[in-house]
This record gives C-alpha cells, sequence and structure tokens, in this order.
C-alpha cells in the first residue's frame, strides 16, 4: 500500500481538539440543584449508549483524512531485456585426456575433471557464478569432431550431454583434431542467431541479443589429424569475429589407469601441448591462453573468463499505482449517516 498524500495525516491532530471544542460546548438547558436522586435511578441501555454517535464522528473523521491522504495500491512490474554470450566449448576426448588429476580430494581423468569443472561454469557453485544467460554448446573431439550439445538456452539439460561425453575407445578414432573442432565450433556460433530464434519461437522467450560469441578450447595435446590446422580455424573465427580462449590441460608425466581382465592397472603416461599454437589462435582472436596443470587452476582460468565475458541483463522496473481512496470516503460517508441517524432518532435530545 502506498499513500501519495501523507502529509494529510496531520489533520489526525486536530480530532482531540474538536472534541474538546464540543465537551467544553455542552451544558444543560436545565439546571438542577442536585442529581443524587437520579444517578440513584441508574442508567438505561440508550444512556449508556450516549458516547455512540460521538465514537461514529470520530471515526468519520478518521476515514475521511485517510482517504485524503490518497492510499494506492502499488503492482511492481520488472522486464528483463537480456543480452548474453553465445559460448562453444570444445573439449579433447582422445587417449590422453585418460590422465589422472586430482579433483575434490579425489583422482579423476583429465576428461571428468574437465566435465566437472564446465558444469559449474555453466550452472555456478561456490567458486563460479554460473551463466545462466548465456547459448551454451559443445564440441568433442579426437580423431573426429562431432557437436555433443547444440547451442542453448535450456541448461537444464546439460547434464545427459555431458555424460554422452566419453572418452575415445576404439584406436583408429584416437588422435587430436584440434583445427576441425575449432572450425566446427566456429561454424555452429557462426549460426547462432538462426538457432536463437528457433528456440524463441519454441520456448515463447522474450527478445535476445547475443553480445559476443567465445570459444573455449581444453585440450592436453597437439593438433595431428584433420583437415584444418589450428591457425587455419582461428583465421575463420576471426574473419567471423569470434574470440578463442585456449587452455592446456595438464601435460607432461601422469599416470593413468587402464582396465584389464586381471584388473585395473597404473600405468605411465605423457603428452605434449603445444602451447605455441594455443597461444597462436588465441592472439589471432582476441583471446588468451592459460595453463591449467590442477583442478584448482582450471577453475581459476574459468573464473578469469567469466570476469572477462559477463552477460549484461537490464531490468526495468516501474509501478503501477490504483487508487484506492474512494472505499475510505465511501465508508466515512456511511458512518456519517449512521451518526447522524442515531442523533434524530436513538439519541435525540431536547431541545
Amino acid at each position: 500500500m502506498h499513500v501519495e498524500s501523507p502529509q494529510a495525516f496531520l489533520l489526525l491532530l486536530a480530532v482531540p481538539l474538536l472534541l474538546w471544542l464540543q465537551r467544553r460546548g455542552r451544558g444543560g438547558a436545565v439546571r438542577f440543584s442536585s442529581t443524587r436522586n437520579a444517578a440513584r435511578a441508574g442508567a438505561s441501555l440508550r444512556q449508556r449508549l450516549g458516547f455512540l454517535p460521538l465514537l461514529l464522528r470520530v471515526a468519520a473523521l478518521v476515514l475521511l483524512v485517510v482517504a485524503l491522504a490518497r492510499p494506492q495500491r502499488g503492482l511492481q512490474r520488472v522486464r528483463d531485456i537480456n543480452r548474453g554470450i553465445a559460448i562453444e566449448m570444445v573439449v579433447d576426448r582422445s587417449g590422453s585426456m585418460a590422465a589422472e588429476m586430482e579433483y575434490d580430494g579425489r583422482k579423476m581423468t583429465r576428461l571428468d575433471v574437465v566435465k566437472r569443472v564446465f558444469r559449474d561454469f555453466v550452472l555456478g557453485s561456490d567458486r563460479l557464478r554460473g551463466r545462466p544467460n548465456d547459448l551454451i554448446g559443445m564440441v568433442a573431439f579426437a580423431r573426429y569432431a562431432d557437436t555433443v550439445c547444440p547451442l542453448t538456452l535450456a541448461h537444464g539439460a546439460l547434464d545427459p550431454f555431458l555424460d554422452s561425453v566419453q572418452l575415445v575407445q576404439r584406436r583408429e578414432e584416437d588422435g587430436t583434431s584440434i583445427g576441425d573442432a575449432l572450425a566446427l565450433a566456429a561454424a555452429r556460433l557462426q549460426k547462432a542467431e538462426e538457432t536463437l530464434r528457433e528456440q524463441v519461437r519454441e520456448e515463447g522467450r522474450k527478445a535476445y541479443e547475443i553480445k559476443s560469441r567465445v570459444i573455449i578450447l581444453l585440450t592436453d595435446g597437439e593438433n595431428n589429424a584433420g583437415k584444418r590446422t589450428p591457425l587455419q580455424a582461428a583465421e575463420l573465427a576471426a574473419d567471423w569475429d569470434i574470440k578463442i580462449y585456449t587452455i592446456g590441460i595438464g601435460g607432461g608425466d601422469a599416470v593413468a589407469t587402464i582396465q584389464t581382465p586381471f584388473g585395473a592397472y597404473k600405468v605411465p603416461t605423457r603428452s605434449r601441448i603445444d602451447e605455441g599454437t594455443l597461444k597462436a589462435v588465441a592472439e589471432a582472436t582476441g583471446g588468451i591462453y592459460r595453463r591449467a596443470d590442477s583442478a584448482q587452476a582450471l577453475e581459476d582460468v574459468y573464473d578469469e573468463i567469466d570476469e572477462l565475458e559477463r552477460s549484461e541483463i537490464e531490468s526495468i522496473r516501474f509501478m503501477d499505482y490504483e487508487e484506492r481512496f474512494t472505499g475510505w470516503a465511501l465508508a466515512a460517508l456511511l458512518v456519517l449517516v449512521a451518526e447522524t441517524a442515531l442523533r434524530c432518532f436513538v439519541f435525540r435530545r431536547i431541545p
């Protein structure tokens, strides 16, 4: 409830003054030497309720003052205008990503750590704020690049897509086609506006504007497969005004767990990150390169990207007001009518 003219309540200070003036002006038309005998006779119900007309008049005055203050009912309306970022996550799932990395006190494969931290990056966690207003998609690659998750605003469907990303199982499919994966992600982002229009129409969402387009590449190796080189893909992304952030995962000596008919065995593994190429790809598109040797370092990189690429949400808040003084004024009128009726009939005085 909102009051447009609160200063009107100052009129309530005049109510006690009016009561005092009315009481001071009262006096009997016929004087008696003593009312002792009348007091012994007792008071009738009409006499005991003699204060009622005065009470109704005070109530009417209070109601009129409230009406003069113009109470209003306000309904707050909020309209959000979103300007988000289209993000394609490009994840290496080659055999070298089976190397172990510690996450939350447990040993996990690099790929599993990448998926968990990426989920926190999108949905939010204690450290990361989440990306609720961004288009998110995913491309996974080994020897071949595949679209795992199309660009979408429906982040609730992210978990099943992440579960489908597994380490390559067949030797002939193993490899690292960074260039092809980047080119596929860039092509998806180039069509992002068209994809967004379809989702807005299907889901009934309000207008949405893509502020920028970003690729985040995570790999622990060097390009050794595919038709395009990483630098060719970077040139394509730069032509389309797409920024690429590159992250080198692990690298160097590590341990991987393999399953055999005789049980699980840990074997040493080694991967070489082509940091020179990853830096060149990032610089060619205006992005940055970072090395993440641990899950903590990977979260730090995501936190840095989170600060660099923030969505904008402009909230327009306004109030719709509806005048509510009419009810108070009508109530005051009814009380005055009741008070007048009581004075003229039930509590009529002579003279």
